[in-house]
């Protein structure tokens, strides 16, 4: 088989499109061949690609460009917190079992619509493994909700006001992983302990719900009225996995060894 040099963008040889093509590919919606066809063009002729090898390389780059766009999408979509994921995880400092983490990686239990529950003291790792988790499904074409408890509140009050809160979860529940981030670090208020019970319970056997807490669900009852938290817990913990995270907070640490920021001049 003989192999082609790619084209290279930008190439100034290349001749601009037709403008009868130009229209064309606008109106076909085929933006990433628009973009690159001069070049393609000028390189099959150049290196003389036979007809189907330019179609090939077209195609392949629109169909590219497109699974970036929508990963792009997908994560705009998700309200990720920082945008971490598992390049710069460091599988050695959690306290969480290796084999375990390696599970959580495949993504498996999200396809058997489990739930994950990471609980443990402030600054071991809980949000970045569940922002890892969630990048790498957005990564393999899933579609992630990002929640705290306090967007969980204002979602509630804000659809209550014309009654379509059972609307709301419903559009949330187009994802294949809703996560809630940071539950039990403030104060819980009735709305938010409201809306964490109807997503749990509207998500439940549906959809994966992770969770990040500095307590373990067990006491959420210290945080929400009992009733609601054992009807939230109930559901949450039915097809669960939980792991709970130990030892020192790992920014402090690195605050301490001065690896916080950067060594001033």
């Amino acid at each position: 088989m003989t192999t082609r040099t790619p084209p290279v963008a930008g190439v100034p040889s290349a001749p601009p499109l037709s403008a009868e093509l130009d229209t064309l590919l606008r109106r076909l919606r085929l933006p990433h061949i628009r973009r690159l066809a001069p070049e393609i063009i000028a390189t099959a002729k150049s290196q003389r690609w036979d007809p189907a090898e330019v179609l090939k390389a077209l195609f392949a780059e629109e169909a590219a460009g497109r699974d970036r766009s929508a990963l792009a999408t997908r994560r705009t979509a998700a309200g990720f917190p920082t945008g971490k994921t598992f390049h710069a995880w460091q599988p050695e400092l959690s306290s969480i079992p290796a084999p375990t983490q390696q599970a959580l990686r495949t993504l498996e239990w999200i396809g058997r619509r489990e739930n994950l529950v990471v609980c443990g003291p402030s600054g071991t790792g809980k949000t970045f493994l569940l922002e890892a988790l969630g990048q790498q499904a957005v990564e393999t074409g899933m579609h992630v909700a990002w929640f705290t408890l306090e967007q969980l509140g204002a979602l509630l009050r804000r659809h209550r006001a014309d009654d379509t809160v059972s609307k709301a979860m419903t559009r949330i529940l187009r994802a294949d992983l809703i996560v809630v981030d940071d539950i039990g670090l403030l104060p819980v208020g009735a709305d938010a302990a409201e809306g964490l019970y109807r997503l749990v319970d509207a998500a439940y056997e549906k959809r994966s719900v992770a969770i990040s807490s500095n307590l373990h669900p067990a006491g959420f009852d210290e945080l929400m009225p009992k009733t609601l938290a054992t009807a939230t817990v109930d559901r949450l913990l039915h097809h669960a996995h939980v792991c709970q995270t130990s030892g020192d907070s790992v920014r402090l640490t690195q605050a301490l060894t001065g690896k916080g920021v950067n060594p001033l001049n």
